[in-house]
């Protein structure tokens, strides 16, 4: 099983979950996440020192899924997210060691 977590812009969250829809996937999050990248530029003078204006707004879409469709998840997420500009985000694929479903039940007695 891997973990695939996707960083992107929010107004293109939708069209990545609307992608990968329908596809193989255990368990799925999202949440709104700020956070920057490359863009350097986002940087402003401060007396005489440098800091980040801001972080930017993006959308973090997690997904555990198995290891025979991460190429296809991936590809999608890719083609859904892509604008060809700088800060359309990043895809981070972990491999999960460990997934324990129904973790709220009670555990076995000893």
């Amino acid at each position: 099983m891997k973990e695939v977590i996707a960083i992107v812009k929010p107004f293109l969250a939708e069209r990545v979950l609307e992608a990968i829809a329908g596809m193989s996937i255990e368990a799925c999050t999202v949440r709104e996440v700020k956070g920057f990248g490359r863009q350097k530029s986002y940087l402003d003078a401060y007396g005489e020192s440098d800091y980040a204006l801001a972080f930017l707004p993006k959308v973090e879409i997690q997904l555990w899924i198995d290891d025979q469709s991460v190429d296809d998840v991936v590809a999608r997420i890719a083609s859904a997210a892509r604008t060809g500009r700088m800060g359309d985000g990043k895809i981070f694929v972990l491999p999960v060691s460990t997934a324990i479903d129904d973790a709220v039940r009670e555990p076995p007695s000893r």
